[in-house]
């Protein structure tokens, strides 16, 4: 069944964007709905639920697709062999001088690493060669591809959002785990409570 956006909207309207949500914010909403009722409709609507509460933080309440913060000085000290990480940089992929500043936080869940933009290239998930051109991964379509994709299958740590949410089991502090440890954990899982309650369907 398709959600009912208009009581959506309305809901995250009042309840997390201070009753005002900018064009830019509808349109990284809708992106997130729409791959989620193209592929994603038939399973556990708390998993969008907390997939949007993942962007929503992310994003920091933007809910487009962004650059990580912290610039190229960040990005080189961070991802790069020349930077203050040689050895993580090479085991993820980021194996020559200037990979640091093409393969850094991309998208609604911060894409990094060229051997993560390689895997999100495949066919089965954006059918897009990330590697070539990794700005396509802040295209809201392919980012949230990029995010539901990594959250099904547990990407990211390891850790998916079946671990969390099937059945009766709902935990949605630790589903936290599935992106980054405990950082935030409880916040989101607030924003994630106030996004299951804003889905409804449409026959």
């Amino acid at each position: 069944m398709a959600i009912n956006q208009e009581f959506f909207f309305d809901q995250v309207r009042s309840t997390l964007f201070h009753g005002k949500i900018t064009p830019a914010q509808f349109k990284g909403l809708q992106a997130i709905l729409t791959t989620w009722e193209q592929d994603h409709a038939h399973k556990d609507d708390r998993w969008l639920a907390y997939m949007l509460a993942t962007a929503f933080h992310e994003t920091d309440t933007k809910m487009q697709p962004i650059r990580e913060y912290g610039g190229p000085p960040w990005y080189k000290k961070m991802y790069d062999v020349t930077g203050a990480r040689p050895a993580l940089c090479k085991a993820n992929g980021n194996t020559e001088p200037g990979d640091g500043l093409k393969y850094f936080g991309r998208g609604y869940v911060q894409l990094t690493w060229k051997n993560n933009y390689k895997a999100m290239s495949a066919p089965s998930v954006t059918g897009v060669d990330l590697v070539a051109d990794p700005d396509r991964a802040l295209e809201p379509d392919i980012a949230s591809k990029v995010m539901f994709y990594g959250m099904e299958h547990g990407s990211f740590t390891g850790k998916k959002l079946a671990d969390y949410f099937s059945g009766a089991k709902a935990d949605w502090v630790n589903a936290r785990r599935i992106i980054n440890g405990l950082d935030k954990a409880s916040t989101i899982a607030g924003y994630g409570k106030q996004f299951y309650a804003a889905i409804s369907h449409t026959v």
